[in-house]
C-alpha cells in the first residue's frame, strides 16, 4: 500500500507519523459501540490485543487512542499501511476515504523530515578553491578527529532553549561528578556550519546511546524536539532498547505527551523520589 501522492510504502512509515488529528478522528469512528460497523474493539482485536486487555481499554474516556498507543509501543508491526489494512478487513472502508487526505499529509511531512538529515543544504558545487578537508558527518563535535574515530557519548540532550537552566544542572550532576557520563548538548558539543537535521540524525542514531528528553511546556511547541524525538522513536519500536528517557523538572501546565506515557519517566517535581533522581538517570544512561 503506497502513498496516494507519492511513492512511499506506507508499511515502512511507523505509526508514530500520525499527528494528534487523525487519531482523534479515528477515535470519533471507532470509539462509540457499533452493532452493525466494526469498532475500536474490532480493530484492537486485528493488532492481536488480549481479552482481558480490551476490556481493561474499556475504562478509558478514549480507548481507540490508548489502543494505538500501546499498540505502536508494542510491535514491530505498527506502521501505517498494517492499520490501513486492518480497517480495510474491517469493512470501515468509511474511514479510510475519509481521513486519508490526512493520513497522506502526515506521512509526506514525516518523510521529509527524514530526508531533511540526509540532504545538505542547496549550494554551488564550488565556492572557492579550497579542497573539503572532511565529509560532513565527520568532524561535527569539538573533540572530532577528522582522521581518526567519531567523539561518542553516553545520551544525547533533547531540550528547548528555555530549560537550558536544568541542562546545566544535568551537566554537574552527571558529567561533573563519580559518574563520568558523556552527554551530547548540542549548544555545547557541536561545531557550527552544518545541516543542523543532517547532524543531528547522526549524532542521535551513530554517536549517542540514549537519548534524554526534557519535558515541560516550551518541548510541546518545538518542532526540533518532536522531530528529534520521533525520529529516536523510530530507531527502537517498543522502547527495547532503553533508548529513549523522559526528565519532567518542572510542573506542566499541558498534558503529557502522548507519544511518550508508554515509558517510564524521571520526575524532578516530586520531593520525595529527588533524592533519586539523579542515581536513578545516571544508572539507566550507564547500561550497555
Amino acid at each position: 500500500m503506497a502513498c496516494s501522492d507519492s511513492k512511499v510504502d506506507l508499511w515502512t512509515i511507523p505509526l508514530v507519523a500520525l499527528n494528534m488529528t487523525v487519531r482523534k478522528k479515528l477515535g470519533l469512528y471507532l470509539n462509540p459501540r457499533n452493532t452493525v460497523a466494526a469498532d475500536w474493539m474490532a480493530v484492537a482485536e486485528a493488532m492481536e490485543f488480549t481479552y482481558l486487555e480490551i476490556k481493561n481499554y474499556e475504562h478509558f474516556e478514549n480507548p481507540t487512542r490508548k489502543v494505538l498507543e500501546n499498540w505502536q509501543a508494542r510491535s514491530s508491526d505498527a506502521t501505517v499501511g498494517k492499520l490501513l489494512s486492518i480497517l480495510t478487513k474491517l469493512e470501515r472502508n468509511d474511514i479510510v476515504e475519509d481521513l486519508r487526505s490526512l493520513i497522506d499529509e502526515d506521512v509526506r511531512k514525516y518523510s521529509d523530515n527524514l530526508k531533511k538529515k540526509s540532504e545538505p543544504p542547496v549550494q554551488v558545487p564550488e565556492v572557492d578553491s579550497c579542497f573539503p578537508r572532511s565529509h560532513e558527518r565527520y568532524a561535527i563535535t569539538r573533540e572530532d578527529d577528522p582522521e581518526g574515530a567519531p567523539e561518542l557519548f553516553d545520551a544525547f540532550i533533547c531540550y528547548c532553549q528555555s530549560d537550558f537552566e536544568f541542562v546545566h544542572e544535568m551537566i554537574r550532576e552527571l558529567e561533573q561528578t563519580d559518574y563520568r557520563l558523556k552527554l551530547c548538548v548540542f549548544d555545547r558539543d557541536v561545531l557550527p556550519g552544518s545541516c543542523v537535521w543532517t547532524i543531528t540524525s547522526e549524532l542521535i542514531e551513530k554517536r549517542c546511546k540514549r537519548m534524554v528528553v526534557v519535558i515541560s511546556d516550551e518541548y510541546l511547541e518545538s518542532d526540533e524536539c518532536d522531530f528529534q524525538t520521533k525520529f529516536a522513536l523510530s530507531l527502537c519500536p517498543g522502547a527495547r532498547s532503553k533508548r529513549l528517557i523522559p526528565v519532567v523538572y518542572k510542573s506542566m501546565t499541558k498534558p503529557f505527551p502522548s507519544i511518550l506515557r508508554f515509558l517510564t519517566k524521571c520526575d524532578y517535581t516530586r520531593p520525595c523520589t529527588q533524592h533519586w533522581f539523579w542515581v536513578r538517570l545516571a544508572k539507566a544512561l550507564s547500561l550497555p
